[in-house]
């Protein structure tokens, strides 16, 4: 993804997520890795992925999905039709991290976060170009401001800026309502587990993220977003 003003569709992200998963089972485990990623694809179903590849590639996001896809499969014309993006991103996620947690146990959930915690901070990293072709510092006080993803109403978020943090509470989210109406909530937690933390990692190394409920265990997703007062000041 270019740096730019306007908020990523989620079609961008989701490619942009499979990529760096793709990249870190890889990584992991090289014999087996391509026909796993392909069983999830298969499993989600070639023509939602095939849209998003298309609608992805319109934005100019470089992904790795063409080619776990065949080449007579057409791009679905309904993806969301029963399933927001924000579902069908939850969901695919969960199908590709299914066959390598279910083979390789921790190895295989290690391999999977390590691809969220790539995309996470290559994120951030996109996150504090933003803010910087506004003119600001990758300070504390412009990470929201500046934030690559547009928060739909699907989200129910609380925020409350205290003097030395952030402190969010989500009572709704897309992804981790999607894996409990699923039953996938052991894949998904892999992605809760990372995604913020390296998010801010990525935009500034001194960012700490304190993530201590998640929707998926006590109901809502709870986050702290710190920051030494240095670091605030700048």
């Amino acid at each position: 993804m270019t740096n730019s003003l306007k908020p990523y569709s989620m079609f961008a992200i989701t490619a942009k997520l499979i990529t760096h998963v793709d990249k870190a089972v890889h990584e992991a485990f090289p014999a087996s890795a391509s026909q796993f990623v392909q069983q999830g694809i298969d499993a989600f179903g070639q023509e939602k992925v095939k849209a998003i590849a298309e609608q992805a590639t319109r934005e100019e996001e470089h992904h790795i999905l063409n080619k776990y896809l065949a080449p007579e499969v057409t791009a679905s014309e309904s993806l969301t039709s029963q399933h927001t993006i924000y579902a069908l991103m939850a969901k695919l996620f969960a199908e590709i991290a299914k066959p390598f947690v279910d083979t390789f146990g921790e190895k295989g959930k290690d391999a999977v976060r390590e691809g969220v915690r790539t995309f996470g901070e290559s994120r951030g990293r996109g996150i504090a170009g933003r803010a910087e072709i506004k003119g600001y510092t990758n300070s504390m006080e412009h990470y929201l401001s500046s934030y690559d993803m547009e928060r739909s109403e699907l989200f129910e978020v609380e925020t409350i800026f205290h003097e030395n943090e952030i402190e969010q509470t989500f009572t709704k989210c897309p992804f981790g309502q999607q894996w409990a109406d699923d039953g996938t909530g052991e894949y998904g937690i892999l992605y809760c587990q990372m995604i913020d933390p390296a998010i801010a990692a990525g935009y500034n190394q001194d960012f700490e993220v304190e993530h201590d409920e998640y929707v998926l265990k006590e109901g809502q997703c709870h986050f702290r977003f710190k920051m030494p007062e240095k670091e605030r000041n700048d």
